[in-house]
């Protein structure tokens, strides 16, 4: 049976990174793509990386109900499309999902077959150089970021599953042992 793999944590926190890794060493997975209101960041794609919505665009799939999970973050608005997620577990396919906290908690709540992994950073500080050196948002955006982040890590004592990314190829290596368990229990 086709399963969902929810991947969790902090922004920065190298969600994206143990993901690629996870994909390409565990045949009949799937990244889902998210939908966002956010603007594209150089070499993002449409329909590739995220759906690119306006907020009224968003906000009709909202009322529509389209939505497996959506939340706000740092201004803008996420969500995973119902009909992505469906394709893919229609033809087989396992799917992991790289969502935010709330939406983590929606999935749990709404599929709760679902496997929910948190990722964590070794430190603080660690997570505040990694925003800093991705280069992608202002000092006032990973302030902000950084700020989520606090109340983000409370949440990973609700998850069975941590990863702590401290060294990537253990971590990349944690997450792999974690979901073959559940493809193969």
């Amino acid at each position: 049976m086709p399963k969902v793999f929810v991947i969790t944590g902090p922004s920065g926190v190298g969600k994206g990174t143990l993901i690629r890794g996870l994909l390409e060493r565990v045949p009949g997975l799937e990244l889902s793509v998210s939908a966002t209101t956010r603007p594209p960041r150089p070499r993002e794609r449409d329909g590739l990386d995220y759906h690119f919505m306006s907020p009224e665009e968003f906000e009709a799939h909202v009322a529509a109900g389209d939505f497996v999970e959506h939340a706000s973050y740092s201004g803008h608005r996420y969500g995973t499309l119902r009909s992505e997620l469906e394709r893919r577990l229609a033809a087989g396919e396992g799917v992991v999902l790289e969502i935010e906290i709330q939406g983590a908690r929606q999935v749990r709540s709404g599929m709760p077959e679902s496997l929910a992994v948190f990722i964590a950073p070794p430190s603080r500080e660690a997570l505040r150089a990694r925003l800093l050196g991705r280069g992608t948002d202002s000092a006032e955006q990973v302030d902000a970021r950084l700020r989520t982040a606090e109340r983000e890590l409370e949440a990973q004592r609700e998850f069975a599953h941590v990863v702590v990314n401290d060294r990537l190829e253990q971590a990349t290596e944690e997450l792999i042992g974690i979901v073959r368990a559940a493809i193969d229990p």
